[in-house]
């Protein structure tokens, strides 16, 4: 599948299989993810892939703030990935100051190219995925050990998708760009 394709059919897919997906491939779509950008190289990004279901009912009861929506797609998934970020690294000089007036935000916005990235590749891989934001952080670190020195980005739903979601509706080119 070609970059563009993938990039226009790739959907945020919340109905899964009940089926596992092979360690071989899950260690294939971190491998891709490595190739996102980040700040300086400094590939921050880091990857818990949770099987347990036990600890996944637990995150999507006690975790998603009341957000039913998400304790319903992560109950479904084959399992969720962690996303986290190596803290004081992306967006710093040597020194522990600030690169640019934008400070820490770019630990974030590089935790969202690798993420993006991330799906991009499950998709072309058959895999259905929804980026999850909407959780309580310390509650899911109750549940689930985050290294020391990380912090929580964000957790993706994935699995062998059920149902494909129709595409919704784009805004038009006019409405997104302007040249100046």
């Amino acid at each position: 599948m070609d970059a563009i394709t993938c990039i226009k059919e790739r959907r945020s897919v919340r109905k899964f299989e009940e089926k596992k997906i092979p360690h071989e491939v899950m260690e294939e779509l971190v491998e891709v993810a490595s190739y996102a950008p980040s700040w300086k190289n400094t590939q921050i990004v880091r990857y818990i892939v949770l099987e347990d279901k036990e600890k996944i009912e637990r995150i999507a009861q006690d975790c998603v703030l009341g957000f039913e929506y998400n304790t319903k797609t992560m109950k479904n998934a084959a399992a969720l990935v962690l996303v986290t970020m190596v803290k004081g690294r992306c967006g710093y000089e040597k020194d522990g100051s600030f690169s640019t007036p934008k400070e820490d935000r770019w630990e974030m916005f590089d935790a969202g190219i690798a993420t993006q990235t991330f799906c991009l590749a499950a998709h072309e891989k058959g895999i259905g995925s929804v980026i999850i934001g909407v959780f309580d952080e310390s509650k899911v670190e109750e549940v689930v050990f985050i290294p020391e020195g990380q912090q929580l980005a964000a957790i993706i739903a994935v699995g062998y998708p059920s149902v494909i979601p129709d595409i919704p509706k784009r805004k038009s080119v006019e409405d997104l760009v302007s040249f100046k």
